[in-house]
């Protein structure tokens, strides 16, 4: 242990913050930048779109480091998921040793962990680390740097392989005394929507481990859980710096967290993200002219702005309008209008539009009220529910093999589209 502390020491430059005067320790935490992670559904709806979004993953590091240098912190903390698996081309890596050599010329240290996703890219091994770097390898590690007034104990461990079902904390080393512990770790903490078990860790045994600072990786969310009590850790997931898709809203930031002398800890989200994305509702209610559609659409668009140079927007059209049948019926069009309203904003997109359409009032005679019998009585029936289902297995069984699957997948959208058609129609609401 003490040789290791030793050539640790050895490498480390002096800590920024003592450079510039300022006592305590700061640094940087990230996670999940996921260069180059591929984005083939944005590429299939807007090339230009998917080109933007494809390099922000690296514009985000490029940001993070700007930080870094602009901050003047004393190291960079990532805790897994730099790569996205074994997409990664050596391009790729000479992109990141670049940006890393930036922090080694500084004299910013770096510490990384690999996650589940790094463990599957071949190039980890190949790359070729500036001396301020340390990559922690899958047997639990301690890093110590030298700073004023204490020394900083950096724990970490990676991942072996892309699966770790069990909890990592009992793998790592015990605090260091007489030192600020910050602990490195991949984990999906107790579980969250959209992401797999890793690593799983219990909130509770991360505060109580005696460690003071615990910078996780892995869950594409912020969350922050500051000490309480005496003696707690303070626990942050950083989220996803740079996100890839409407799963994943918001403009990406990092964490910048400082360590004052007494051992307080203050942390700060910085927004690094070329691009956010954003579901972006637009009320329709009481519209009555294409030309106020598209004024409402832009109002939204401009009120939905992020703290990011670009937003990609989702745009919802939600209400009763008089519009609602042209709406479906030209639903490519109003995409189209849509997008280019945002062209026209300056660092908007539009990825898809979604209508979530009622249409107004049936007017009176006969033909209002049959449209008012079929959606009170015939739509939510059992019986309609199972002759749809009849129709569509008539129809399956008339086809030929290769095409019956597209029948059988035949989306219930569709269908509502088409009855809300016939709807307007007997309301006398087509234009």
């Amino acid at each position: 242990m003490q040789l290791a502390q030793q050539r640790a020491s050895a490498i480390a430059p002096a800590p920024a913050s003592a450079q510039c005067g300022v006592m305590g320790f700061r640094f940087v935490h990230t996670a999940d930048l996921h260069l180059d992670s591929p984005l083939r559904s944005l590429a299939l709806r807007d090339a230009d779109l998917a080109e933007l979004i494809a390099d922000a993953s690296r514009t985000a590091l490029r940001n993070i480091v700007s930080l870094c240098l602009a901050e003047q912190v004393d190291a960079l903390l990532i805790a897994g998921d730099l790569y996205d698996g074994n997409q990664t081309s050596m391009k790729t890596a000479r992109f990141l040793a670049a940006e890393l050599a930036r922090l080694d010329q500084a004299g910013i240290r770096c510490f990384i962990i690999r996650g589940n996703h790094d463990a599957e890219s071949l190039i980890t091994r190949e790359l070729t680390f500036p001396p301020s770097t340390h990559v922690f390898t899958g047997r639990a590690g301690v890093e110590i740097m030298e700073a004023r007034p204490r020394r900083v104990a950096i724990h970490g461990l990676s991942f072996r392989d892309r699966h770790a079902p069990e909890s990592l904390l009992p793998k790592y080393r015990l605090p260091e005394p007489d030192a600020l512990n910050i602990g490195l770790m991949h984990t999906s903490l107790g579980g969250a929507a959209g992401h797999d078990l890793y690593a799983p860790c219990a909130l509770a045994d991360l505060q109580g481990s005696g460690f003071d600072y615990w910078a996780l990786g892995h869950i594409h969310k912020r969350l922050d859980y500051p000490a309480h009590a005496i003696g707690q850790s303070h626990v942050t997931m950083p989220g996803i710096p740079q996100g890839r898709d409407i799963g994943e809203a918001g403009a990406g930031s990092v964490t910048l967290v400082q360590i004052d002398d007494a051992g307080r800890i203050t942390t700060e989200a910085r927004v690094v993200a070329l691009a956010g994305f954003a579901l972006v509702c637009v009320d329709v209610r009481g519209l009555e002219q294409w030309g106020d559609l598209r004024n409402a659409i832009a109002r939204a668009l401009e009120d939905a702005r992020l703290p990011c140079p670009h937003l990609v927007a989702r745009l919802v059209l939600r209400g009763s309008t008089v519009l609602a049948t042209r709406l479906r019926r030209d639903r490519d069009l109003a995409l189209a209008e849509a997008q280019e309203i945002a062209r026209g904003l300056g660092g908007i997109w539009v990825e898809q539009l979604v209508l979530d359409l009622g249409s107004e009032q049936p007017r009176s005679g006969a033909l209002g009220d049959l449209a008012a019998l079929i959606e009170s009585d015939i739509l939510p029936s059992p019986a309609y529910a199972l002759a749809l289902e009849e129709m569509r297995a008539a129809l399956e069984t008339a086809l030929p093999p290769e095409t019956r699957k597209e029948i059988a997948e035949f989306p219930d959208a569709m269908i509502h589209d088409g009855v809300a058609e016939i709807l307007a129609q007997l309301r006398g609401q087509m234009p």
